[in-house]
């Protein structure tokens, strides 16, 4: 390297560190926390743990600061009764179009010309309600029959041991690919249900390589093999999901034929819808199997809940008409009627879900507070909110926030429970798994009930104990903050078998 460049370099270095200590707090904007180390600020600190670093500035700043984190200035704010104000913000103002179509880039290689988030919202919507969201609903039952009552008779009796993350995963990642997807074959025979599984657990194990990387990805860490691994395991699913390939495929959702009609309308060339498809994977089934690992094994680990949920199904299976062998659909009025498995969903939730809520700031803005007060926000910066801290993990709002609690979600007479305070005041966003506001999660009722149905069949058809039953609940992977439902830092062994 000669001297002139490396002087250019040098000079460019201190320019940089330079205008990185250039920037002071105006009147009328929130605390600013630089940090100690110039241009990077906060970013190791954020990328090691976030949850407990904003913890740390909470406590030093209060609810609402700005943090300089690898040139990006991120103001932050944890006041849940001012969350109205940011989730329901026009795009003009605060947008998460952007940083969007940057993760879709880099995690994902996807480029969707003319893209609008509204524009898709509005196209997928209808085929999430109603019909279509039951008829969405039926299938996966079916399917999670396929994949989960079809791999155990496989394997044969007896006891079979495997993570209970995997085990979670991989049978709700399936059934749903299987459901949004299509199937091998109509009408569906023995041999069409075992290509099922076969395809189907190719599908997930090819998938689930990328989503262990995906927090690298997205922070662009990925070390030179990982880089090659990544691009074997892309290619591979881009067959998997290119839209040749699924035509072929029978009983394919309704959101997937509207899926496909939106790419070809704004004009996305074929490898890149496949490349769009696997994306869509990663957002209707990457949360789904995580969420039911920590359902169930804060069931496994509670007994009283357990026996709560246990009892609450066979009270509602004694009074249908037809044996659970028979039963062909779980109709949407039995999963309407599970308030304890609901109250348990919502505390695993509560515990687990950790989602970052983002928006550029597009001008300069005065943000006004619930409390009064109002701040300033700069064009060009970063707007987040982190829910996982508060309303979640907030101890005004919850008591023994860290403690799971099978009723915390019923009021005494079995009720739904909805009203918790913050500040003398009833909060509207008491917990937030989905999102809220622009950014509320379309495809929220499928997934619950994908997730009830899954818990019912595990429940009833199984018998399931964890390895260890002295086990404790394992930490999170600290690197899955801001991506949704935590992962554990290691999976959990268990052992299950058909029940006779």
């Amino acid at each position: 390297m000669s001297w002139a460049l490396l002087l250019g370099l040098l000079a460019a270095l201190l320019l940089l560190l330079l205008l990185s200590r250039r920037r002071s707090r105006r009147p009328g904007e929130p605390p600013l926390d630089v940090g100690s180390i110039p241009w990077l600020g906060h970013a190791l600190e954020f990328g090691k743990d976030a949850a407990s670093f904003l913890t740390r500035m909470k406590e030093k700043h209060g609810d609402i600061f700005t943090v300089l984190v690898g040139g990006r200035y991120v103001t932050v704010l944890l006041d849940p009764h001012s969350y109205d104000t940011v989730v329901w913000e026009p795009r003009t103002k605060l947008d998460f179009h952007a940083y969007a179509v940057f993760l879709m880039e880099r995690i994902f290689d996807l480029q969707l010309p003319h893209y609008s988030p509204s524009d898709e919202k509005a196209k997928m919507k209808p085929t999430l309600l109603h019909k279509d969201l039951q008829a969405l609903t039926e299938a996966m039952y079916t399917n999670l029959r396929t994949v989960l009552l079809g791999d155990a008779t496989e394997a044969g009796g007896g006891w079979h041991e495997m993570g209970l993350l995997d085990f979670s995963y991989s049978f709700l990642l399936r059934a749903g690919y299987l459901t949004l997807y299509g199937v091998e074959a109509l009408p569906r025979t023995r041999e069409s249900r075992a290509q099922d599984r076969t395809h189907s657990a190719d599908v997930f194990h090819t998938f689930r390589q990328l989503d262990l990387l995906l927090p690298k990805l997205a922070r662009g860490s990925l070390s030179v093999g990982d880089k090659d691994r990544v691009c074997r395991v892309k290619g591979h699913l881009w067959k998997l999901l290119s839209p040749a390939r699924l035509a072929a495929r029978a009983h394919r959702s309704k959101w997937l034929g509207s899926y496909l009609l939106y790419l070809e309308e704004i004009g996305v060339p074929e490898d890149m819808q496949a490349r769009a498809l696997v994306l869509q994977l990663w957002a209707t089934q990457g949360n789904m199997g995580p969420a039911a690992f920590w359902l169930l094994l804060f069931l496994l680990k509670n007994p009283e809940a357990l026996a709560a949920v246990r009892g609450e199904l066979e009270q509602l299976l004694s009074r249908t008409e037809q044996t659970v062998s028979q039963m062909t659909t779980l109709p949407q009025k039995l999963l309407d009627s599970m308030p304890v498995l609901d109250s348990v969903l919502s505390e695993s939730l509560r515990l687990t879900a950790a989602p970052f809520i983002t928006r550029e700031v597009m001008v300069d803005l005065a943000m006004p507070m619930a409390d009064g007060r109002e701040f300033s926000l700069r064009r060009g910066d970063r707007l987040l909110l982190f829910p996982f801290l508060s309303p979640q993990k907030d101890p005004e709002i919850y008591t023994d926030p860290e403690v799971f609690k099978y009723n915390r979600f019923l009021n005494s007479d079995g009720s739904e429970k909805k009203d918790f305070y913050k500040d003398g005041k009833r909060l509207k966003h008491y917990s937030m798994p989905w999102g809220a506001g622009h950014n509320q999660c379309l495809g929220k009722a499928y997934a619950i009930s994908s997730i009830k149905q899954f818990v019912f069949l595990v429940l009833v058809h199984f018998d399931l104990e964890l390895i260890n039953p002295d086990a404790e609940i394992p930490e999170f992977d600290l690197s899955r903050y801001g991506f949704g439902l935590m992962q554990p830092e290691h999976d959990v062994p268990v052992r299950y078998r058909v029940r006779p």
